[in-house]
């Protein structure tokens, strides 16, 4: 296809102009980043799929701002922003603030995690044929990945790397590859001080999608971090450092990524139970009538994320204390009518799911085939 071919070329142009561009070859630099936006541009014209172009856009726009800097004379490869580019910038590392007890539901994946990293953290030697590295979290968004991957992190005590992987990919023309060297070189020295390490890559997709939406560097970071993963399993065996990927569109990673993730966990939306939890939590610290029925409103929310549920209760909440603030002359005094039955039948008329259910299918009938839970 004519589309197929332009991408190419676009791709093969963008390579050229890094390249140059790293030997100090300016002038012709400049002239490979300028084919390629031409080439992009044309792509993005005739294109239909919204998420495509964007990623079209996105890259002309990085190399149109590399063009300017590069007549401006400005040797150093930056960001858009005009920052210096910088691994810090780009990754939080910390310890989560955050427990088990504040994750509702998800038993299954808590299971999960538990026997992939936990127990063998606690009893090494009880796993002589090792234990998986890298765990693949996939699911509907909203719905507790981020909140495993920290949880996880606070129960060993882990030095949690968090990383948004498109910022990663685009932050930074020509530095993708170099970002995720340090990123494992820095996780690998914390585990030699005595810390495990969790690298938790969220939005995978961005990061490790196919091939056809390559263009540029994004192929040497795609091998660099196979490279670090595969490293893991051969020079890693004694290092409790452990690769956590989120995606909420899991049928966008190709082949050699999902080997890499021997464990992989769906983290699917709340069942009824799951969002009675859920609605407990979040209005504990609520006041409610009597009229209130917890379990009605799990069983009306069919379809809601953790996400839409929390959003929901505090919606209500808001509505409340804004009607408060209307309706007293004084402020100063007093406090919010009660929450009533009706006032979240009538939150949740106004807002309903976030997820779609067409995705949760295709996520469904991609853990048939993948699931390693």
């Amino acid at each position: 296809m004519i589309s197929q071919e332009l991408e190419k070329l676009a791709a093969d142009r963008a390579r050229e102009a890094v390249q140059l561009d790293s030997q100090g070859l300016k002038s012709r630099a400049i002239a490979r980043y300028q084919e390629a936006i031409d080439l992009l541009l044309k792509l993005q014209s005739f294109c239909e799929n919204p998420r495509i172009r964007q990623v079209y856009l996105d890259n002309a726009e990085r190399y149109q701002a590399r063009i300017q800097q590069l007549r401006e004379g400005r040797g150093e490869i930056v960001s858009q922003e005009g920052e210096r580019s910088g691994f810090e910038e780009l990754v939080l590392s910390e310890k989560p603030d955050v427990s088990w007890s504040d994750v509702a539901n998800l038993q299954q994946a808590k299971i999960a995690i538990n026997e992939s990293i936990v127990y063998p953290f606690k009893r090494p030697d009880l796993y002589p044929l090792g234990w998986p590295r890298g765990i693949l979290l996939f699911g509907p968004p909203g719905c507790g990945k981020t909140l495993l991957a920290a949880a996880v992190a606070a129960e060993i005590s882990a030095t949690f790397y968090y990383v948004d992987a498109a910022s990663v990919m685009s932050k930074w023309l020509g530095e993708s590859e170099k970002n995720i060297a340090r990123l494992f070189s820095s996780a690998r020295e914390a585990c030699t001080r005595g810390n495990p390490s969790i690298i938790f890559i969220d939005e995978l997709d961005s990061l490790a999608a196919v091939h056809r939406l390559e263009v540029g560097g994004e192929s040497r970071a795609r091998t660099q971090i196979l490279k670090e993963m595969d490293g893991l399993k051969e020079k890693g065996k004694s290092l409790h450092l452990y690769v956590l990927g989120a995606t909420n569109k899991p049928w966008e990673l190709d082949e050699p990524f999902v080997r890499r993730f021997q464990k992989r966990i769906h983290v699917p939306l709340p069942d009824a139970s799951g969002r009675l939890e859920m609605f407990r939590l979040y209005t504990k610290d609520l006041t409610l009538t009597p009229t209130v029925n917890l379990e009605r409103l799990a069983s009306a929310a069919e379809n809601y994320s953790g996400n839409d549920i929390h959003d929901l209760c505090m919606a209500i909440q808001i509505a409340v204390v804004r009607e408060f603030f209307e309706t007293q002359p004084s402020q100063a005094e007093g406090k919010p009518r009660p929450i009533t039955m009706e006032d979240f039948l009538q939150g949740m008329r106004n807002r309903g799911t976030s997820v779609s259910m067409e995705n949760v299918k295709r996520i469904e009938n991609w853990f048939t085939r993948y699931g390693a839970q």
